[in-house]
């Protein structure tokens, strides 16, 4: 998809579409004044007077017919969100009003916006640089606490900042590098080695920090993958149902009721979690049932963190045997011990599973989840286990594959430039490497930039955005 110059002027619907009490629709380009005052009767003087920021009251008229009466408002370039003159329409929320006004505005000069055209024009107009761009999709698509402070700390610039303070560093060095080469034959020394090395070992950890950042940031982003799994008849569907406070799995006492797994997504602690549940663990000849119990097992590959259910009846040698299918596929993750049914157990079954798999599995929790014992503690706990950095402070994490795969060829070009000065390759001959990470770096903030990059970004936002 290709986006025309900002010649022509745009309208969109900037509010979700269908009916509602109240519709906004938004008008950006040098036309966009005029064109709306060619359509919109206010009861004292000349809307296109209006001051910028000050909301008018008049009617939408077709010909001698009005349409609806309506509030509007002009942001004066360049003080607006695209940079350029906006015109903001508020109207009832009635679908065939809506369409009418825009079919007028398409009839006066107007032509109906792409997706993330406004954006778009806010960064080409530079308004904002690409990454901040991007967390504006991200802002709108936050469905928890901790995405809505990473995606508004980089909508305002700290990614931005951290980026650019590594580019000028880095060009600093190549200018120092470069005046050397015009008094070369003077064997002036402007570039110290010492120095560059430092610099590069230092711009290296940060690269290294920023990429470490995007696992939780992508689990911020897309929320924290958390696999139920155990044998049949545990309660994983009971638990995810009451975690995710809706019907969404089938509960039953016949063994083997789930046979493929059942994801969604719940905020908890102001954090987005996706819950599987999967087919319960089992010596099976049932086919459908064996492929759901092989994509038990990939899902505990595929998750951050595994609750193991278990029945807190359930015979130690019988758990520990499941173990050797389990444990092997939990290293790394964190992995805890949910003993179900305690409204059932009895005191010397929670003594002997206290101490069940206690070296290999040492987070345990008993809960009843029929009787909603102990789920606090339980949420709580999975809480912890993501274990996601604090979202409050401003500190950059990165969320973007697109900013991830810059930064790790950004990483790429700088450890060279590390390997080069190593072997004592002459300054002169590093300079390619560092404009080769300042380019990568230069690409995330849209410094340096493709259509192809821009449409791929903006092509996803929603039209209005």
């Amino acid at each position: 998809m290709s986006y025309s110059a900002n010649d022509d002027t745009i309208a969109a619907l900037a509010t979700a579409g269908g009916t509602g009490a109240i519709a906004c629709i938004r008008i950006s380009g040098r036309e966009s004044v005029k064109i709306v005052s060619g359509i919109f009767s206010v009861r004292k003087g000349s809307f296109a007077e209006s001051a910028s920021g000050k909301m008018r009251r008049g009617y939408i008229m077709d010909s001698n017919e009005p349409v609806d009466e309506v509030l509007a408002v002009i942001f004066r370039s360049p003080d607006s969100y695209t940079g350029e003159d906006v015109v903001e329409i508020n109207c009832h929320g009635s679908q065939y009003i809506v369409r009418k006004i825009l079919s007028l505005l398409i009839e006066n000069g107007c032509r109906l916006a792409k997706a993330g055209e406004y954006t778009q024009r806010a960064f080409l107009n530079g308004k904002m640089d690409l990454s901040q761009a991007e967390a504006v999709a991200d802002l709108i698509a936050s469905s928890s606490a901790s995405a809505h402070r990473v995606a508004l700390n980089q909508m305002r610039g700290g990614f931005s900042s951290k980026l650019s303070e590594l580019r000028a560093e880095l060009l600093d060095f190549v200018s120092l590098i470069e005046l050397e080469l015009d008094f070369a034959e003077e064997d002036v020394e402007f570039a110290d080695r010492n120095r560059l090395s430092e610099l590069v070992t230092r711009i290296s950890g940060d690269i290294n920090r920023l990429i470490e950042s995007f696992d939780a940031g992508n689990a911020i982003k897309n929320g924290i993958p958390v696999a139920i799994v155990g044998e049949t008849n545990t309660g994983k569907s009971t638990l995810l149902n009451l975690l995710l406070h809706d019907e969404k799995a089938i509960v039953s006492e016949i063994h083997g009721t789930t046979r493929d797994v059942i994801e969604d997504c719940i905020n908890i602690g102001g954090c987005l979690f996706r819950f599987m549940d999967t087919a319960g663990i089992r010596e099976t000849r049932d086919t459908v049932e064996t492929v759901g119990i092989e994509r038990t097992f990939r899902k505990i590959g595929e998750a951050s963190i595994v609750l193991w259910m278990v029945d807190v009846k359930a015979e130690k040698s019988h758990v520990e045997e499941l173990a050797k299918k389990i444990l092997p596929l939990t290293a790394g993750k964190k992995l805890i011990l949910v003993f179900n049914k305690l409204d059932c157990a009895e005191p010397e079954d929670t003594e002997r599973q206290t101490h069940l798999l206690a070296d290999s599995v040492p987070d345990r929790l008993f809960i009843s989840a029929r009787r909603k014992t102990n789920i606090d503690l339980l949420e709580n706990a999975i809480v912890e286990a993501a274990n996601l950095p604090d979202t409050d402070n401003r500190d950059v994490i990165v969320t973007s594959v697109r900013h991830l795969e810059a930064l790790k060829n950004a990483r790429k070009a700088i450890q060279c430039v590390e390997n080069g000065l190593a072997r004592n390759i002459p300054t002169d001959l590093l300079t390619q490497d560092i404009r080769e990470c300042m380019r990568f770096l230069g690409e995330i903030t849209g410094e340096i930039s493709t259509n192809e990059i821009l449409d791929n970004i903006f092509g996803k936002f929603c039209i209005g955005k």
